[in-house]
C-alpha cells in the first residue's frame, strides 16, 4: 500500500529542518565537511527519506522504517549538542532547533503507535 506520505505532517517538518540543517552547517569550519557537517546532514535528510521509502511497503514495513527515522532523531539531537558545545552554533539557535527535533520525535512515535495499533502490525 503506498502512503501519500509528503502530505504528512511530520515529513514536512522534517523537509524544512533538513533544510535548516543544511543552511545551518554551511556555516561550520571547512575541517568538519566530511565530519559532523556530513553527519548532520546525513541524520536530518535520513529521516523524511526513511518515511518516504517505508511508506510504500506493507504497516509492518513502514513501522520499521519510522524506527530508523527516530534512530536519526536520535542521532541530531547529539550532533545538536556537539555543534553548539564546540561553539558552531549559539544556545538559542541549538535550543531551537533541539526543540524542532524533539516535536518531530514526538510526531514519529505517535505515528509509530498508530501503525502498531493496527490490525496488520
Amino acid at each position: 500500500m503506498i502512503r501519500r506520505v509528503d502530505d504528512y505532517a511530520v515529513f514536512k517538518r522534517a523537509h524544512i529542518l533538513t533544510l535548516e540543517i543544511y543552511r545551518l552547517t554551511a556555516r561550520f569550519p571547512k575541517d568538519e565537511r566530511y565530519g559532523l557537517v556530513s553527519q548532520m546532514r546525513r541524520a536530518s535528510y535520513s529521516i523524511p527519506m526513511n518515511l518516504k521509502e517505508g511508506s510504500a511497503g506493507s504497516v509492518v514495513e513502514f513501522a520499521r522504517y519510522v524506527r530508523i527515522a527516530v534512530g536519526s532523531k536520535e542521532e541530531l539531537e547529539y550532533q545538536l549538542v556537539l555543534a553548539r558545545d564546540l561553539g558552531y552554533v549559539s544556545n538559542e539557535q541549538s535550543k531551537r532547533l533541539s526543540g524542532e527535533v524533539a516535536e518531530i520525535g514526538k510526531m514519529l512515535y505517535a505515528l509509530l503507535r498508530k501503525l502498531l495499533s493496527s490490525s496488520d502490525a
